[in-house]
């Protein structure tokens, strides 16, 4: 596989736009993205109006919809002020913002969102709207945090938990070969408590005779295991991108959402995999998904899981 190659060969950018400095943000960003692609960008508002019609006047659907162009034109305007080369689409929607989202995206595109929107008809707010794209997009969504736009570190970041996150890992690879900067993979491990103390998850050792030195002797075999998944990831990454200069690391702690919230510090982007192929049974995101999408320090992208090899269930 030529890196390069599978850079460019990422798809176009949709972001959803609703007024709020939340999605200007969104939007600056996916701006960016599009120009590093070399793709257009897709600016999309929905006005959720079409079940809403029987209860609205025509003059209230006709000011709903004069606000979504005006909406469109003024994020048009700030995108193409920053980027003018770039390629701007507008899309205006009667439907669902979330569905709106995911239809133009369709089987290709990047979806992109803001972490708050305005509220009301048309808000595009991680925990409605933002979470329910997040959940069924059968495609990549980054959520981007905060209403300004952050510096650069220079590293991309992907959480990996075992080999069937090389999908994950890869689509990271992408975003830091179209950013020429290092890909570091973090495999977080989970402890337990013991007591006053804490064990490593899974070494079965427990409070009582003999525990310390069980505690010891599995954490050696953990640390082992754990070390495993990210640097076997990473060969694979380095076969597939050699001009991709890649980190493997591996940490401990009793919250992984939190260890990598605090990662993502030091990073320009967090790249996770997780999300449940459509029709799984049971909820599309865990824990440690959703705890990230909402308290991480920079964009975070979810890859869906399509199949083996494209993620792990959160």
């Amino acid at each position: 596989m030529n890196g390069t190659t599978e850079a460019l060969a990422l798809g176009t950018v949709v972001v959803g736009v609703d007024g709020s400095a939340s999605a200007r943000a969104a939007a600056m960003w996916a701006a960016a993205e599009a120009v590093r692609r070399g793709r257009g960008l897709y600016l999309v508002h929905a006005t959720d109006i079409a079940r809403h019609t029987p209860i609205l006047s025509e003059e209230e659907i006709a000011r709903f919809q004069q606000t979504g162009r005006e909406i469109l034109g003024q994020a048009a305007e700030a995108v193409t002020a920053r980027h003018p080369g770039l390629a701007v689409i507008t899309e205006l929607d009667q439907g669902e913002p979330s569905a709106a989202l995911r239809h133009v995206a369709a089987l290709s595109s990047t979806i992109v969102v803001g972490h708050r929107g305005r509220g009301g008809i048309s808000s595009l707010l991680l925990g409605s709207v933002g979470l329910e794209t997040v959940a069924n997009a059968d495609t990549p969504v980054v959520v981007v945090r905060g209403a300004e736009e952050a510096a650069e570190t220079g590293a991309v970041l992907a959480a990996v938990r075992d080999e069937a996150d090389l999908g994950c890992a890869r689509a990271a690879a992408r975003e830091a070969l179209l950013r020429k900067v290092p890909l570091r993979l973090l495999h977080i491990g989970r402890l337990l408590h013991i007591g006053n103390g804490t064990r490593p998850a899974g070494t079965g050792a427990v409070p009582g005779d003999g525990a310390e030195s069980a505690v010891r002797e599995g954490a050696e075999n953990v640390s082992r295991e754990q070390a495993l998944p990210s640097s076997t990831l990473a060969d694979r990454i380095r076969e597939d991108f050699p001009e991709l200069t890649v980190y493997a690391d591996t940490d401990r702690g009793r919250s992984v959402p939190g260890r990598l919230v605090d990662a993502s510090r030091h990073a320009d982007l967090l790249v996770v995999g997780g999300r449940r192929s459509p029709g799984h049974p049971g909820p599309a995101l865990g824990r440690t998904t959703l705890g990230v999408v909402q308290h991480a320090h920079c964009p975070v992208e979810l890859i869906p899981r399509h199949g083996p090899g494209h993620g792990s269930t959160s």
